[in-house]
């Protein structure tokens, strides 16, 4: 392995490099993503963030994950795009909760023109009044319509690469790598920051998870936002048989994540309902600082409010107060 000095950031990580971080006995590798994380951000601070799904199910996509999908029969109900007035009440429950960002996610294949588009743009205007950071996830972009977003006050938009380039084509058939890629390009070219980053316990293996990683890694600048997700089994989808996975698993990713990733924020997302706190901490110590509150996550089960803030009084963490919050 290269040396790497703390305070500098690389984006020339090639694979053999991650596989031999990822695959450090966990003390040293914990270790190493502490004193990255300890050099960028605070130890003791973790940012709560809110998603809402603002347009449910009718998806046209094929990822074999998703509940959403108009291609697998779920108990899942399709509603079509929020009003602008419930969508800012939510909004402000969660900046009351104690969140600092507040993310909508549309079960679309590519943002719609016109009314529809209009009214997410009203949206982010909303969210943006209330102080709060305000992240999209709408599926595919045009480069009009991410500088729309951009003049919105847009702080982020969420588009993830999902899983290794080879693996990929296991879990989504209708969307291509590229095509991702390429909506991540329109965003940063708008000057949006960017929110990108993976599930895990798909079926993929630790050299899949180290090449998503690689993808991100290289990436310049790195993605502001790195979202890790454990894999939520819902049934009717193709991957609600997958077997259960290794949880040690995500404490690799996260850290190895955070070594790669220095200054971006390293995000502990879906799948939370399935750890325990012994775990969400070890992912803590290995550099997540930031978590998802509400009872839902899209469209699955996550951890209540009062759970996260008694784990975090247990462990004499706090959420990042509004007022201090970093746009990231």
């Amino acid at each position: 392995m290269k040396k790497v000095e703390l305070n500098s950031i690389r984006h020339d990580w090639d694979i053999e490099e991650i596989e031999a971080t990822y695959l450090l006995p966990i003390p040293e590798l914990i270790f190493r993503a502490q004193c990255f994380h300890r050099s960028y951000h605070s130890s003791e601070e973790v940012q709560g963030c809110s998603l809402l799904s603002i347009k449910t199910g009718g998806c046209p996509e094929d990822c074999g994950y998703c509940p959403q999908s108009a291609h697998y029969n779920t108990d899942l109900s399709d509603h079509g795009l929020m009003n602008l007035e419930d969508t800012l009440v939510e909004a402000e429950k969660a900046c009351q909760a104690g969140a600092t960002r507040f993310c909508m996610g549309a079960a679309w294949r590519q943002a719609p023109e016109g009314l529809e588009f209009d009214r997410v743009l009203e949206m982010i205007r909303g969210v943006r009044s209330l102080g709060m950071e305000a992240c999209c996830t709408l599926g595919m972009l045009t480069e009009k319509q991410a500088a729309a977003l951009a003049s919105a006050g847009l702080t982020a938009y969420n588009h993830n690469l999902d899983t290794s380039p080879e693996f990929y084509g296991e879990i989504i058939t209708t969307r291509t790598y590229q095509d991702r890629l390429e909506t991540l390009a329109h965003v940063r070219a708008v000057g949006i920051s960017v929110c990108c980053g993976g599930i895990i316990g798909m079926g993929e293996s630790r050299w899949d998870r180290c090449r998503l990683l690689e993808q991100l890694a290289i990436q310049n600048p790195h993605p502001e936002s790195v979202p890790i997700n454990l894999l939520v089994r819902v049934e009717g989808t193709p991957l609600f048989s997958q077997e259960e996975f290794d949880t040690i698993e995500m404490v690799r990713t996260m850290a190895t994540a955070r070594i790669l990733m220095p200054k971006s924020m390293v995000r502990l997302s879906a799948g939370r309902s399935s750890l325990s706190d012994e775990i969400q901490t070890l992912c803590f110590l290995a550099g997540a600082n930031s978590i998802f509150m509400g009872e839902r996550l899209l469209t699955t089960p996550n951890p209540q409010t009062h759970e996260d803030q008694k784990l975090l009084d247990r462990l004499g963490m706090k959420f990042r107060p509004i007022s201090t919050s970093r746009i990231n």
